[in-house]
């Protein structure tokens, strides 16, 4: 019987994270601060680790992963490569359909692999609290797990549609010791001010983004950690593609299409930069590969976005970033999948996309709920509803293959399971889950809001 599942042994974890920018044809924009010039480290520190701050502006390739981290990586790397052959039996195509899948982990999502680093160096440095937000759950359950690992307390501002829609990740957090809080909160100026224009405010990413800064500021012993979005974060889950690379070649095989879902950006350059290294450098396997971001319909940075310097948070905390963006104070809509409602995006992949290395989709929420289910009833696994983003494209692909008798060979990033997501799924089958149109009026007031430079 032939495998479906490529395997690697605890030895191949790799030993070096991959940093895209050093293969970048245009270098990212700097960050700038209040003042419109370049931030400064100085500006920086005050939330972050020196550590953390050497990797968010390095252009070295590799950077080395300690080895206090790989033996943490250990409880669940190697994640595995796994080909979908029921689907695409189901799907009666002739591409072959692979994925990494990351729902392994502790926390059951690719999360931890940023995580577990940015504790690490947080302890490193003398921190004794972490601060973060977190949108469906997923972030804020790996930094609870990974301040765990290093005896960090940690408080999550936990987006509040997503707080009341999945308690179960809100009992993981707290089960690994950390405070959970709906966002926004009465505990910081940001929550209360919020609160007081509107006390049904659902919140955002952004917003929870704001009171998770804002608090680190004010106090000496506490450091922010953020899920996606910079730069270290991108760098520490590169380690998924590195990991498939290895499989694919111990399969004797590589990919034409890489697909991941995208929201702050992480997950997608997870999967993909690795592979845009090899079309860097030549290799003839990828010359023709072709690298897929998919975000929600609702809530289009990449599609419907401007590529322009933007804060990365509601309140303006944050340094102004080069990013595709909806504008900070954007308010997506309710969708499910909670981890890609956020205004902005990866400056690196913004940038990556802006110079049309890479492309990017836009799916309507039942599409992707649709494509769960036939992948679940296919493959056993639930996914998380981030994930049916990638699956939903994958399926096109392969559907497309199909109409052309291509035999393409597909890789999306599987990013986590959705066992703690089935109120979502409930709503699916009941019929209460609804598309949301792109809401152009919402998104042009915001960016009407843009900070103004020069």
């Amino acid at each position: 019987m032939e495998s479906t599942r490529i395997e690697l042994e605890a030895g191949d974890i790799p030993t070096h994270w991959y940093n895209v920018v050093a293969d970048m044809p245009t270098p990212p924009a700097p960050p700038l601060g209040p003042d419109g010039k370049p931030a400064t480290p100085e500006q920086m520190g005050a939330i972050f680790p020196g550590a953390i701050l050497e990797q968010e502006m390095s252009a070295e390739r590799w950077i080395a992963i300690p080895q206090e981290v790989r033996e943490i990586y250990r409880l669940w790397r190697p994640s595995p490569l796994v080909r979908a052959v029921r689907l695409e039996r189901a799907l009666g195509t002739p591409a072959k359909i692979f994925f990494k899948y990351e729902g392994v982990s502790p926390a059951g999502s690719h999360k931890p692999n940023s995580a577990v680093p940015q504790a690490f160096y947080n302890r490193q440095a003398g921190i004794k609290r972490l601060t973060t937000e977190t949108g469906a759950g997923q972030w804020g359950s790996s930094i609870a797990f990974a301040g765990q690992m290093f005896g960090l307390e940690v408080r999550v501002y936990m987006v509040k549609v997503s707080y009341e829609q999945k308690p179960y990740r809100r009992l993981m957090m707290q089960t690994w010791g950390a405070e959970v809080f709906p966002s926004p909160s009465p505990l910081t100026e940001t929550g209360r001010r919020l609160l007081a224009e509107n006390p049904d405010n659902e919140g955002s990413l952004g917003i929870a983004i704001s009171e998770a800064v804002e608090e680190a500021a004010s106090r000496a012993d506490t450091n922010y950690t953020l899920g996606s979005v910079l730069n270290h974060v991108v760098l520490h889950q590169s380690i998924i593609g590195l990991e498939a690379k290895k499989q694919f070649d111990k399969a004797g095989l590589y990919p034409d299409v890489v697909i991941g879902p995208c929201g702050g950006g992480s997950s997608f350059a997870g999967i993909a930069f690795p592979f845009l290294a090899d079309k860097a450098s030549g290799d003839k396997r990828a010359q023709g590969l072709r690298c897929i971001a998919v975000e929600p319909s609702s809530c289009p940075t990449l599609t419907k976005g401007r590529f322009t310097y933007d804060y990365g948070d509601a309140s303006g905390f944050t340094p102004l970033m080069k990013m595709y963006t909806l504008g900070h104070d954007f308010m997506p809509p309710g969708i499910h999948a909670g981890g890609l409602r956020y205004h902005g995006d990866s400056p690196l992949v913004s940038q990556l996309f802006n110079d049309g290395l890479i492309e990017a989709v836009a799916v309507p929420q039942l599409a992707t709920f649709d494509a769960g289910v036939q992948f679940a009833r296919a493959e056993g696994i639930i996914p998380a509803p981030e994930s049916c983003h990638a699956i939903r494209a994958a399926i096109d692909e392969a559907l497309r293959c199909k109409e052309s008798g291509e035999a393409k060979t597909i890789l999306f990033n599987l990013t986590g399971h959705g066992h703690f997501d089935m109120s979502s799924y409930e709503r699916y089958f009941s019929g209460k889950l609804e598309n949301y149109d792109y809401p152009a009026d919402a998104v042009a007031a915001s960016l009407a809001h843009l900070p103004k430079l020069g």
